[in-house]
């Protein structure tokens, strides 16, 4: 049985004193039946995981260099969160890509020097609205995946978030996202080291309280990498909830 697992993305936002107040409610909340992640920014992490020590939260980078500890000015290496006592990183989240030019390569490589410092990737696919217009997505996503499992040798997470979802205010059916996330679970099985059934495959993309219900419902969701909606302490605490009466 895996069990419900969801993650807040909080990017770059927030104030010291917001992130503490935040931090400090998820904390007051915890609970046994759905594990609790939040990714703040790097500038946070050390007070955030402070606030959240004797708690049960999770605590994740957004993101790591694919290079050890050296000359690469603004970059964070694994080996930094986990001595500030992360368990978890996000790789290739759909941002990195289009911004910063995450490709496949650098992102399985990320994933690759995560695990070497005893950090649990959580790797990001999707696609664009034009990719799934002109009926690519499993396609775009296989592609995705395919660079990671060649580099990955223990275990990881999958979150699926279609980038036309994120941030937009518009999210995948249901229906769409379970389509996605059985494939994965069905490529995983064949072309990864992993039995399929155990993967944790996370949905992410819009993710709010009055939607989690119906995503949560899908089989092979097994919880939320969440955005906007993990910045408000209520909504956040109300999807983790809906994970924890749904999925396990």
């Amino acid at each position: 049985m895996r069990k419900a697992l969801v993650a807040g993305n909080w990017k770059m936002n927030g104030t010291i004193n917001d992130v503490k107040e935040l931090a400090s409610k998820i904390g007051q909340a915890e609970r046994t039946d759905v594990d609790i992640m939040v990714a703040p920014s790097f500038v946070h992490m050390h007070s955030v995981g402070e606030i959240l020590s004797g708690t049960n939260i999770l605590l994740a980078g957004q993101d790591c260099s694919e290079f050890d500890q050296g000359a690469f000015t603004g970059e964070t290496c694994a080996d930094m969160l986990s001595d500030l006592g992360c368990t978890h990183v996000i790789v290739g989240h759909s941002e990195r890509r289009q911004f910063f030019g995450d490709d496949n390569k650098r992102v399985a490589n990320k994933a690759r020097k995560a695990e070497i410092e005893g950090l649990c990737p959580i790797v990001c696919v999707g696609e664009t609205l034009e990719e799934r217009d002109s009926g690519r997505t499993i396609e775009v996503i296989e592609r995705q995946l395919c660079a990671v499992f060649k580099m990955i040798q223990n275990k990881f997470i999958i979150a699926y978030e279609p980038v036309w979802a994120i941030g937009t205010g518009k999210s995948a059916t249901p229906e769409m996202a379970q389509e996605v996330h059985q494939n994965i679970r069905q490529y995983s099985t064949v072309h990864s080291h992993l039995n399929g059934s155990d993967l944790h495959i996370l949905y992410g993309g819009s993710v709010k309280p009055d939607n989690a219900d119906e995503l949560f419902s899908m089989p092979d969701i097994d919880g939320g990498l969440i955005g906007g909606a993990s910045l408000d302490s209520e909504s956040f605490l109300k999807i983790c909830c809906s994970a924890a009466k749904l999925i396990n």
